[in-house]
């Protein structure tokens, strides 16, 4: 019989491998080129992926630890004569003083434990993180879909060709179960309609959340999916149909990460 959690890990490591074979070909003046992310260029989007895979393993290997770093953290950021780029400065320092290559190598490193630590866990161990806690599948999931996404602006911002796989059903997946957690992070709730969710993966299989019979519906390209879930992209420059005022409510919100609400990108047309 399968197991869902040591595949979870499997693609874990692949989607990393696959955003390093994109970054590990770029010259040295390309990483810092600027991203969609205003104010990021192509090195902090590794640095990001760096810092935060570091502070995952340090929440999967010594909790204490990873919780008084996350404590100093917010109080820093919550600190009302803290600097606007107090975030950038903490988790981006290394990123932004280090060459490519050194910052290559201690992601490498970095995310290689991350993904050696998760594997001696069990699947509904819970974590500790910047919001409530997870469980270590979960976690992981969170973690592909934070690599994914920010390759995605890494790719956008070089013009670098990275051909999607099924890995993002983890990504689709996460995306419909985080509807409530997006309304709750605006103080908003939920509606209690039901949303049909089916989806066109690249390998051509269709993957299906919600009734069969929901008037809500949101169809089309799991990779258009994804790209709206993790605000990579509008919903009008998809090729979604997103059919009912409650799936079109969602879709112009949907926010899979976790932290501050934050508005997508707007239509480029």
């Amino acid at each position: 019989m399968a197991d869902p959690y040591a595949e979870l890990l499997v693609d874990l490591t692949a989607e990393h491998a696959a955003l390093d074979a994109v970054a590990a070909d770029l010259e040295a003046d390309r990483w810092d080129t600027p991203t969609p992310s205003p104010g990021w260029s192509v090195r902090d989007q590794i640095g990001h992926l760096h810092h935060f895979d570091g502070t995952a393993l340090l929440s999967a290997t010594d909790p204490a630890a990873f919780v008084a770093e996350r404590d100093t953290m917010m109080a820093t950021l919550l600190d009302p004569a803290a600097a606007p780029d107090a975030l950038d400065r903490h988790t981006l320092a290394f990123a932004r003083g280090a060459t490519p290559e050194e910052l290559l190598a201690a992601w490498r490193q970095d995310r290689g434990a991350l993904v050696e630590a998760l594997a001696t866990l069990d699947p509904k161990h819970r974590l500790e993180w910047y919001g409530p806690p997870m469980s270590a599948m979960s976690f992981a999931t969170a973690r592909l879909m934070e690599t994914w996404a920010h390759g995605q602006d890494l790719v956008d911002a070089v013009g670098a060709d990275r051909p999607p796989t099924d890995r993002l059903r983890h990504i689709a997946h996460l995306g419909v179960r985080t509807r409530e957690f997006t309304y709750v992070l605006r103080g908003r709730e939920a509606p209690a309609a039901p949303v049909r969710v089916e989806l066109v993966a690249p390998s051509g299989a269709v993957w299906e959340w919600g009734p069969d019979d929901a008037a809500d519906r949101v169809t089309g390209p799991a990779l258009d999916f994804c790209l709206v879930v993790t605000q990579r992209r509008h919903p009008a420059d998809t090729g979604l149909a997103i059919a009912g005022p409650v799936a079109e409510d969602w879709m112009a919100i949907a926010q899979a990460f976790a932290g501050l609400p934050t508005e997508g990108p707007p239509p480029r047309s």
